[in-house]
């Protein structure tokens, strides 16, 4: 059942994979479904509004009027001046609502830094410098690292599992008692306390997938592939669903159109209905890899989308995570080049 509270999140208590597997077409059904699909539209062919003859049962209930401007980040990685740059931006674009799609952590030097940024911001009750202004409840995802750095990363490649175990003593460091010592505890407990998916009437939102919101990722490739796009519209709750975790920005239509940003571009309206959804990447604040090293974000209205890209002090970055002999120096390589 929607939730009936206008924009303000609620989160279901568990994911349940299975739940979307039930929901997903007969074998008969998917194959006269791929009979009858269209060609994918061409890379970056006008995606705004939907082209006509679009599937289109009427409109998606749309969002009320009070929807707040949502600067909607994603695997930040411990990029403090990535992450700085970011949020400058959307405050002085207006953004009253932060939300985080997960992998705050991992790879970058400055975890106790992004942490305590998004345990302020991306809250159910934000508690945010002055100079925010009075911000509206977020939200802030379980991703991928912060699984791993909770478990266990043995299913990681060999850099991003030493970024893991170099994170792991980090947030472990003692520097005290009393409150310090308290802050310590309060990342392990923030990041213990993180669900895997969440919407709030409007957005739908995953840190990889609607199918599988912690690991599955979306790429562009993905448009042509039938069997992985249905599964995952079949596990839709909203009209769009905002993901990160590839690192690559991209609107994903259900009627097989692909939109690539070349850049800060919007506001777009999405023309979402109930047979016409979307899957927003908003690709990555700290660790780009579509081959621009620009930070990347999205603001979403309720309606329409605006991806911002942004140039940062990478150097910085870089040399932060040089300083720390137990990071890979290919982590900081790989952010001069975006990939």
């Amino acid at each position: 059942m929607r939730a009936s509270v206008g924009w303000e999140f609620w989160r279901r208590p568990r994911f349940s994979p299975s739940r979307c597997a039930r929901l997903r077409p007969c074998p008969l059904f998917e194959s006269l479904l791929f009979l009858a699909r269209r060609p994918a539209a061409p890379n970056n062919g006008p995606p705004f509004p939907p082209e006509p003859g679009s599937p289109d049962k009427g409109p998606w209930p749309g969002p009320p009027v009070t929807y707040p401007l949502t600067a909607i980040v994603s695997d930040l990685h411990g990029n403090a001046p990535a992450l700085e740059t970011a949020l400058a931006d959307a405050r002085t674009r207006g953004a009253r609502r932060y939300v985080c799609l997960g992998d705050v952590i991992g790879y970058g030097a400055r975890p106790r830094h992004n942490l305590d940024w998004v345990m302020r911001l991306c809250t159910s009750a934000p508690d945010a410098p002055a100079e925010f202004g009075a911000l509206e409840p977020g939200l802030c995802l379980q991703g991928n690292h912060e699984y791993a750095l909770l478990n266990s990363a043995e299913d990681f490649n060999a850099r991003a599992r030493a970024a893991i175990e170099w994170t792991r003593e980090e947030l472990n460091r003692d520097e005290g008692e009393g409150e310090k010592r308290a802050a310590r505890y309060a990342y392990w407990d923030f990041m213990a306390s993180l669900e895997p998916v969440a919407h709030d009437g409007t957005a739908m939102f995953a840190h990889g997938s609607p199918r599988d919101p912690v690991r599955e990722y979306m790429l562009p490739r993905d448009i042509t592939d039938d069997a992985k796009m249905r599964a995952n519209w079949a596990c839709m709750e909203e009209p769009v669903c905002f993901v990160g975790h590839s690192h690559v920005p991209a609107v994903y239509f259900e009627d097989r159109r692909l939109f690539r940003p070349k850049g800060s571009e919007g506001p777009y309206e999405l023309g979402t209905s109930a047979r016409l959804r979307a899957i927003v990447n908003v690709g990555s604040i700290g660790q780009p890899r579509d081959g621009d090293n620009r930070l990347s974000y999205v603001l979403f209205d309720g309606r329409a989308i605006t991806f911002v890209r942004l140039e940062y002090d990478i150097a910085r970055a870089m040399a932060d995570i040089e300083a720390v002999p137990a990071l890979p120096s290919y982590l900081a390589e790989r952010l001069k080049v975006g990939r």
